[in-house]
């Protein structure tokens, strides 16, 4: 289980504890997290779970890998070093504390 704190455009925090083996799309759609569309449901096929990532987290992940990269390339003002794709993020115990902001709107 990883506490993760979600921020809308706005500045509102969700802080929730999300299930290990889930992805953190998973985890702000289980929640009913706003600003995390997941068109696609978790395919990597579009890029409505887009998400920056708090800049002391962004080392702790792991990369992206070119499918991610591809698709972030569709996101509303990609970050090159803080934009993720929530659902390519998986959930493990390391993830604790992960704080990730939501961008104006999704695309």
């Amino acid at each position: 289980m990883a506490r993760i704190t979600y921020v809308e455009f706005d500045g509102t925090e969700h802080v929730v504890d999300v299930a290990t083996g889930l992805t953190v799309m998973e985890g702000a759609r289980d929640n009913g997290i706003p600003g995390i569309e997941a068109d696609c449901g978790g395919a990597c096929a579009c890029s409505t779970c887009h998400v920056y990532v708090a800049p002391d987290w962004v080392e702790k992940l792991p990369p992206k890998d070119p499918m991610e990269e591809d698709m972030l390339d569709f996101a509303y003002q990609p970050d090159a070093q803080r934009s993720r794709l929530t659902c390519q993020v998986k959930v493990t115990d390391d993830l604790d504390g992960l704080k990730v902001f939501m961008p104006e709107k999704q695309i």
